[in-house]
């Protein structure tokens, strides 16, 4: 079981930077796949970025590329999401999620899904304001 729990959210004006830092606690495997949602108010949970411990294969969403960036740090079973030139649809609870049984392949017609990971962390709130 893997425990996982996000910290740095926060509000910022559009065109601000955050980062988001996802520690994993528990039982972790050497390859697992880690990723961040974002969900807008009133909206479905979509995938904006992923990881893959191993191979550090990385997947982003449209929305996101060229301003969002997934890292690890292996050493301290943490992840990161640093969120450059934020907008106001930015605005939401970001969730980082992950699975140890997955490789962890995304691509922009088959996206990571809320079924495709088991352990998710209790989510943090990011405001961009305009």
């Amino acid at each position: 079981q893997m425990h996982l729990e996000e910290s740095g959210g926060g509000s910022v004006q559009a065109g601000g930077s955050l980062r988001l830092s996802c520690a994993a606690t528990g039982v972790i495997h050497n390859s697992y796949c880690m990723a961040w949602f974002h969900q807008a108010p009133g909206k479905e949970r979509e995938g904006v970025a992923t990881i893959y411990t191993v191979s550090k294969n990385v997947y982003y969403d449209d929305s996101v590329k060229g301003r969002f960036t997934i890292s690890q740090d292996n050493d301290k079973n943490t992840f990161y999401l640093q969120m450059n030139d934020l907008r106001p649809e930015d605005t939401g609870m970001y969730y980082c999620a992950s699975d140890q049984a997955l490789v962890c392949v995304f691509t922009d017609d088959i996206p990571p899904s809320r079924a495709d990971f088991d352990f998710w962390g209790q989510g943090i709130q990011v405001t961009v304001s305009s």
